[in-house]
């Protein structure tokens, strides 16, 4: 069995088993190696029915019940399903234990003999029961209870026991004993070897040894990293520029300057120049705009490309969705309309019909000044540019290195601009980005409301329904936020698809919409489109709208289950409001009871700043709090976070600097492995972007 087998060559995995796994991105067998538990928790200690009740239990808790079976249990047939029940008693106490599917337990569970029941405790009424309990021998039970055991990601009908134990047999199939890494970087490093890493970041021994497996995975996650995006720039750097723009003075861009209904920031003005003195300069320009949300990015890329326009060239902007990439589409049409530009906009996604796709493919070769603007569907084959001179990534975390070199390479050397709203420090960006030249758009337009925060529990929610209805009442749109697509099996948490069906039910005059990531792109488009007209009053979503979506008619942003997610990305979401001239508002509702998760909170409370937010983050999480949630949601790594792993991600830039400088196309035997690494890496990401 190979990393690319299909997850299906795992014995158990039939065809619908392996939908399910489809469902949380798992596809082959090296997919769920890499599909690291979200969580740990620690086994109970065992307690009898007598220990149980004569403490005090919370609805939901593990617990471990010793017991003996007394009377073989009874299995009943509701037509729909067996259910299969079974009473311990002690004395006056008395435990259900509830199993659903699970007829065949009435041979195990012997009158006479003796398990550990394992499960989550509920109250129905006055009484205690264990639903779908795992039954364990003692002995058993004592061998894992100090381990520390996986709670994964999942979606409905896929347990939490089907992917440790799909996990396991993967583990057993492949031969993980060759390393990438030579034993002198791994000494030099203080790394656990790969094997012992991706197994215990799955089934970790002790604490230590999840801390070790985790630091090898997570330099594993920024070396190659860094790495791939030092080999590009290595084949970019020094190109020339071979494109002959227009003098600056009185052109089309400082034309629509002067006519823009407000000025632009100083922070805007000094960037613009930076590109615009770059695309003048004897080599290509290779810039990162970095600015926090509603900072005024998109109007800078939008002048870009009319000075490229009025040279003669074309321009391309990829957006990381199709929502964002028909906005800016929009955006840009109505600009060019209102300034008198006579310079063609062309949308290209990857939803729009053969017909569609056929004329803009046409008019992409037709026009050679044309704004060019889509998804990934620009970097595909079948789109050949007439004269790109410039190529900008928006969200550009979104992005992996192969997808900005591929949209590079559709022109003859264009120049490369790339825009994130995400609040790196620079020193951090610098190494993230070292491939870049860094322009920092950091002030926010003087004409945008600061957004009024506040962070409550779920005993606020009446009332925020209330303020909803009164927003709505006034004309403006609400998004509320759930972490969730859909109920999930370990994971007690709002989801979109039940959370819109109520919200619809308790607001009946509101219309209410639901918008998740699973969703085809045509409806989610259409979902957007109808949010951003006027026709939807409240957009139910995941963090599918995180990215640039633009609705300035939005007021109000509640969050559920605000803890659960990074600070970074709480940023994120809340910048979707307060985009036109009407006051707005973000609710944050927390549902945890952990400290540390309030103060997290009180720091968005408290600030609209992002870098101060994630400065804030770094210092109360500090470094090694690593249990639970993933908080950063930066750049898409599975498990690193550069602000708790800055240590990491400094040692990894550091070896990448170290190994380049000796081998700078990694062509030594001593590197071999590496590049074959490397290579994997891009290729992966080349296919998770369908390329």
């Amino acid at each position: 069995m190979e990393l690319d087998s299909s997850i299906s060559e795992i014995k158990g995995i039939g065809a619908k088993t392996e939908q399910l796994f489809h469902k949380v991105g798992v596809y082959t067998v090296g997919d769920i190696l890499l599909h690291f538990p979200r969580d740990y928790e620690k086994m109970p200690a065992m307690e009898t029915v007598s220990e149980l009740f004569g403490r005090e239990t919370i609805e939901g808790e593990l617990a471990a019940i010793a017991g003996r079976v007394e009377k073989a249990p009874s299995v009943r047939n509701t037509g729909r399903m067996p259910i299969t029940t079974l009473t311990l008693q002690e004395g006056p106490d008395s435990l259900n234990l509830v199993w659903f599917h699970m007829p065949y337990l009435r041979n195990t569970l012997k009158a006479g003999s003796s398990f550990v029941f394992l499960g989550k405790l509920a109250k129905k009424g006055k009484r205690l029961s264990l639903d779908q309990p795992q039954v364990l021998p003692p002995e058993k039970y004592q061998q894992i209870q100090s381990s520390l055991w996986p709670c994964y990601a999942l979606t409905q009908g896929l347990s939490k026991n089907m992917v440790s134990k799909t996990v396991q047999l993967a583990l057993e199939a492949l031969d993980l004993s060759r390393d990438y890494l030579t034993e002198e970087i791994r000494q030099r490093r203080e790394l656990a070897e790969y094997n012992f890493a991706l197994e215990n970041i799955h089934f970790p021994g002790s604490g230590l040894a999840l801390a070790q497996a985790r630091k090898r995975l997570v330099f594993d996650e920024f070396f190659q990293f860094i790495l791939a995006a030092q080999l590009q720039k290595s084949q970019m750097e020094q190109v020339k520029n071979e494109f002959d723009f227009v003098p600056i003075e009185d052109s089309w861009a400082d034309q629509v300057v002067k006519q823009l209904p407000y000025e632009l920031t100083g922070a805007q003005k000094r960037v613009l120049a930076e590109i615009r003195e770059n695309m003048r300069a004897p080599e290509i320009m290779q810039r990162l705009v970095q600015g926090d949300v509603g900072s005024g990015k998109t109007i800078l890329a939008f002048l870009a490309m009319v000075d490229c326009a009025q040279s003669g060239c074309q321009s391309a902007l990829m957006a990381p969705t199709e929502v964002l990439a028909r906005q800016h589409y929009e955006t840009f049409t109505s600009l060019c309309e209102q300034y008198q530009l006579r310079i063609p906009v062309i949308l290209l996604t990857g939803s729009m019909t053969a017909k569609e796709k056929r004329r803009a493919y046409d008019r992409i070769q037709l026009y050679s000044k044309a704004m060019v603007i889509g998804t990934h569907a620009l970097i595909q084959e079948r789109t050949l540019f007439d004269n790109l001179a410039l190529v900008i990534t928006d969200e550009q975390h979104r992005f992996g290195v192969k997808q900005r070199e591929k949209l590079y390479l559709k022109g003859a050397q264009p120049h490369i601009l790339v825009m994130s709203a995400t609040p790196i420090p620079r020193t951090l960006a610098l190494i993230l980005y070292g491939d870049l030249d860094i322009s920092l758009v950091d002030e926010v337009p003087s004409q945008r409301l600061p957004i009024k925060n506040c962070v409550v529990n779920t005993s606020y929610r009446p009332k925020a329904y209330e303020f909803i209805e009164k927003q709505v009442q006034l004309g403006h749109q609400v998004y509320v936020i759930c972490p969730l697509v859909e109920e999930s099996e370990g994971l007690e948490a709002e989801n979109v698809t039940d959370y819109a069906r109520e919200l619809a039910r308790r607001l009946p005059e509101l219309s209410v919409a639901c918008l998740h990531g699973k969703m085809k792109g045509a409806l989610k488009n259409q979902i957007m489109e109808e949010f951003a007209a006027g026709h939807t009053q409240v957009l139910v979503s995941t963090t599918v709208i995180e990215v640039g979506v633009n609705v300035p008619n939005a007021t109000v942003m509640l969050i559920e289950d605000a803890q659960r997610f990074g600070l970074a990305q709480l940023h994120q979401l809340r910048g979707r409001v307060g985009r036109g001239d009407a006051q707005s508002y973000c609710i944050m509702i927390n549902t945890g009871e952990n400290e540390v998760s309030k103060k997290r909170l009180d720091i968005l409370n408290k600030s609209n700043d992002g870098f101060f937010i994630a400065a804030e983050d770094l210092k109360l999480r500090g470094p090694g709090d690593f249990f639970g949630i993933r908080q950063s949601g930066l750049l898409q790594f599975r498990l690193g976070d550069i602000y708790q792993d800055e240590e990491i991600l400094k040692a990894a830039s550091e070896e990448a600097k170290q190994i380049l400088a000796e081998d700078p196309a990694l062509e030594s035997e001593a590197y071999r492995s590496i590049r074959q690494q490397i290579d994997r890496y891009l290729r992966e990401a080349a296919e998770t972007m369908n390329l």
